[in-house]
């Protein structure tokens, strides 16, 4: 049982706060002393020029290292001693330690460039699950990386906690990555177009960073959406005309930069307008005996379609055969 790893993890030490706290400085070590329960028993903790803690608890009455306290056993006086200690240790990284995101320094210096360059703080949404960080496009809220520290066996024949970080990148790559050190089949994603990377400094940081702003691109790739309209309760032909942004009920998953074609219903039944969604997920409370709203989404003209390029017929021979609400289609249709 590592009590001192535990306690500070995903922290590091500053070390002009130590002296300030008790600490003397010894050689290129910092030693803090502390006798507890009732001076029975003295803490003795070591933090090195590099940040490793090493500590130990004295029997004062035999001057013995008191080890049980590391042992998987329980009992009411080891289990007093134990939180002791530990009590101890957490006030020391309370008041002399920076809190990290990440146990890892390359965890944490992968995370420093995700912040800088993508402004994206990571998330970390599990209880049972700490230390795992997802980090979002602020585009469209997609994800296109998650740190887990997870048992290297889950990965591989190794075995001990290790941090991994997550990413997507293009399919024809992963075969090869696979075949080098430091590469993993994506742990709990898709296998066919992510990739996990072990943190701890087999691979140098610029190799991964550049798998990092492969994945933000990939996801930042905007997705592209048909959307009915029906001029029977909205004259969209008109709204189009007064002004090139208009507000639309947002009932999908569309996101920021995502294209939508609105196509419009009898009498005219093809695809009219092309838009980008240039803001979504407004709050917006509407209601008739026709339509509901809670969200709507602000989309932007891009291009109208005159001729009938994109009818109801066409959409058909594309394996497009009905349109009842807001739907993804593949890119590889053909609407220009």
């Amino acid at each position: 049982m590592n009590i001192e790893k535990d306690v500070f993890k995903r922290c590091s030490v500053n070390y002009d706060k130590l002296i300030q706290y008790g600490f003397t400085k010894n050689n290129d070590s910092y030693i803090y002393e502390k006798e507890f329960l009732d001076n029975s028993f003295k803490a003795i903790i070591k933090i090195d020029k590099d940040g490793i803690i090493n500590g130990k608890v004295i029997d004062n009455e035999t001057l013995d290292e008191y080890t049980n306290i590391r042992l998987e056993i329980s009992g009411e006086f080891v289990n007093k001693v134990r939180e002791e200690y530990k009590n101890i240790l957490l006030d020391i990284r309370n008041n002399c330690f920076d809190n990290n995101y990440f146990i890892s320094e390359q965890a944490n210096r992968i995370t420093k460039y995700i912040k800088d360059k993508y402004l994206s703080d990571p998330e970390f949404l599990w209880d049972k699950f700490k230390g795992y960080g997802v980090f979002r496009n602020n585009n469209n809220n997609k994800w296109f990386g998650i740190i887990m520290n997870i048992d290297l066996a889950k990965l591989s024949n190794g075995s001990g906690e290790v941090e991994i970080i997550n990413v997507k990148i293009k399919e024809n790559k992963v075969s090869d990555l696979l075949n080098k050190k430091g590469y993993f089949k994506a742990y709990h994603m898709n296998k066919k177009d992510w990739i996990s990377i072990v943190l701890n400094d087999t691979l140098k940081d610029n190799e991964i960073l550049l798998l990092v702003d492969e994945s933000y691109q990939l996801i930042n790739d905007p997705e592209e959406w048909i959307v009915p309209a029906n001029p029977k309760y909205y004259d969209i032909i008109k709204a189009f005309n007064d002004n090139d942004e208009i507000l639309w009920k947002q009932s999908s998953d569309i996101h920021i930069n995502d294209i939508v074609y609105l196509y419009v219903a009898e009498p005219y039944s093809k695809i009219m307008f092309k838009c980008i969604a240039t803001e979504v997920k407004i709050p917006y409370e509407y209601q008739d005996k026709n339509l509901s709203m809670n969200y709507v989404m602000k989309i932007k003209l891009l291009k109208k379609y005159l001729k009938d390029e994109y009818t109801f017929e066409y959409l058909k021979s594309i394996g497009i055969k009905s349109i009842r609400g807001p739907r993804k289609i593949n890119k590889t249709l053909l609407i220009k």
